[in-house]
């Protein structure tokens, strides 16, 4: 029987690996691309800019909301969604953080 070893990883640690997985498909890529040009966007023009399916952006749009990395508003049959910088801010710290952690622990290294 397989146990779930997650929990004994930091918080910090769990935050970090659910950001980079939210990052870690290129439609998603794309899409915040697309949210960061028009700074606010409806789901049916994020369809009409990827080559990619109303109900597979639909779920892209679903993980990176779950992931915090955006917010969104269903209004009736439209739904708006914008990035949540202070998410960003949070992570790109928190990642600048153990890339410099990192770094000083490789430069005694023998590579």
């Amino acid at each position: 029987m397989a146990f779930h070893k997650k929990e004994e990883f930091t918080r910090k640690e769990q935050d970090l690996a659910a950001f980079a997985k939210a990052l870690s498909h290129p439609a998603r890529i794309a899409i915040l691309k697309v949210l960061a040009e028009r700074n606010e966007c409806i789901c049916g023009d994020i369809v009409n800019v990827l080559p990619l399916a109303q109900s597979t952006v639909s779920q892209h749009l679903k993980e990176l909301k779950n992931a915090g990395l955006i917010n969104g508003t269903v209004e009736g049959p439209r739904s708006c969604y914008c990035i949540n910088w202070k998410a960003f801010e949070k992570f790109n710290t928190e990642f600048n953080s153990l890339f410099d952690h990192l770094k000083v622990k490789n430069e005694k290294a023998c590579c």
